[in-house]
């Protein structure tokens, strides 16, 4: 499973809120409620939030082993 936590933390050092990723670099808030899910993202998405945030993508996302498996 792909979560997002790293990637809230990034924007946080980064000064970068959910209202300017809208507003300012046109991420759609459909995006933003996917990544808040944890839902599946496109690799385009993750690319544009790597070059806003100037991060590594292991910098907003993280590959975790489900339970039970």
């Amino acid at each position: 499973m792909i979560i997002y936590d790293r990637l809230w933390e990034t924007m946080r050092k980064r000064g970068i809120t959910q209202y300017k990723l809208i507003t300012h670099y046109g991420i759609s808030p459909a995006q933003i409620t996917r990544l808040k899910r944890n839902a599946n993202v496109n690799t385009h998405t993750i690319d544009v939030l790597c070059e806003i945030l100037n991060c590594n993508v292991e910098d907003i996302m993280e590959h975790t082993t489900a339970s039970g498996i």
